[in-house]
């Protein structure tokens, strides 16, 4: 496949964003949560309040520029291919890597007690049911999949959908993105009840919003180059300020919170969501170099592999930066985000040197 430029800058931003979140919640993370946010949350004073609002706020649209890559560039599916060879082809290259890593979460932190042998047991039973302990980013690989699996069944549908029926179904995922507000202040909406959570829209929600809204970007917007950048980025910073504001005003420090009433504004199919993602896609598809730099490219390529691996480094820079040097918290998040960030590139740089590699990191 032919690399496209921005998509690369994308991966390269998105990756270094979803790395930002995770070192971002470990300044609200509750009691008994590993480097990542657990069921209950914990802001020690305003200054944690503040900045995590604003770095793990602004990076919330980190998964769904994947997803809206992934989507840009698989759906529809090619033509003269059937589902099974599309199936061979991407599971191939993610589901190798992806294995591994579950099995590494589960085993490798035994190493220097972050889990114990029960625990480790128990991972690796449920290896088939669900992430391991320690490694709650491979949720990520679930939904995805999961896009995988559909982008077959959408193709036909998207090569004979006109314009204006792809913008009646994106209206309707939009409107799915507000269901999460409309629960906490309505209630159950639409259906929703307590023996049935699909709601009228849900068929039209999740991720598939994403892949239908990548293709109408890709396929049927006819703006001009100055359009897009303006618009974009007046949807991302729309978005962001939203984003951002969510959380903070009910991100009280010194109490114990309920994460998901505290992130009700970070799920990654909510409105604002959607246009913080959106807005900043538009300005990176302004970018229209026939190639991206060579360091940017090669970073692209390795996304996959640092994204799988990053837990590993995480918790060893919150250790240096937060705990070890106490550095104010404005300067710690970003710190620790570079820091992990280098380190995984040049663990996977290295590892991509190895006989098969793309078997442990898909590069």
């Amino acid at each position: 496949m032919k690399r496209i430029a921005f998509i690369d800058y994308i991966r390269v931003f998105a990756c270094f964003l979803v790395i930002l979140v995770h070192a971002s919640e470990n300044y609200y993370s509750g009691e008994g949560a590993t480097d990542m946010a657990g069921p209950q949350s914990f802001l020690a004073n305003e200054t944690n309040r503040l900045w995590v609002s604003i770095y793990d706020g602004f990076s919330r649209m980190s998964v769904p520029l994947f997803m809206i890559v992934s989507a840009f560039l698989l759906a529809p599916m090619k033509k003269g291919i059937t589902s099974w060879q599309f199936y061979t082809h991407r599971f191939a290259r993610i589901l190798p890597p992806f294995i591994l890593f579950m099995i590494l979460y589960s085993t490798l932190p035994l190493l220097w007690g972050q889990i114990d042998g029960n625990t480790s047991l128990k991972d690796l039973s449920r290896l088939l049911l669900n992430f391991p302990t320690i490694g709650g980013h491979l949720w990520f690989m679930f939904p995805l999949i999961s896009l995988y699996l559909f982008i077959p069944i959408i193709s036909p549908w998207l090569e004979k959908a006109t314009p204006r029926e792809e913008r009646f179904f994106i209206g309707l995922f939009l409107l799915s993105t507000c269901i999460p507000y409309l629960n906490r202040f309505c209630g159950e909406v639409w259906g929703q009840c307590f023996w049935n959570e699909y709601h009228m829209l849900w068929y039209f929600s999740g991720y598939l919003g994403y892949l239908v809204l990548a293709h109408y970007i890709r396929t049927h917007l006819t703006w001009n180059r100055s359009k897009r950048f303006w618009t974009g980025f007046v949807l991302m910073i729309v978005g962001a300020v939203w984003t951002i504001y969510s959380f903070y005003i009910q991100a009280i420090p010194g109490i114990t919170l309920s994460t998901p009433e505290i992130e009700l504004g970070w799920t990654f199919c909510t409105i604002n969501c959607v246009i913080l993602t959106t807005g900043t896609f538009l300005m990176f598809s302004c970018i229209q170099a026939p190639q991206s730099p060579r360091f940017v490219s090669d970073i692209s390529k390795l996304t996959y592999g640092m994204y799988l691996i990053h837990i590993f480094w995480l918790g060893m820079w919150v250790d240096v930066f937060k705990n070890d040097m106490q550095l104010d918290t404005v300067f710690a998040i970003p710190i620790i985000s570079i820091a992990t960030y280098i380190t995984c590139y040049i663990s996977c740089k290295l590892l991509s040197y190895l006989p098969g590699s793309k078997w442990i990191i898909g590069a």
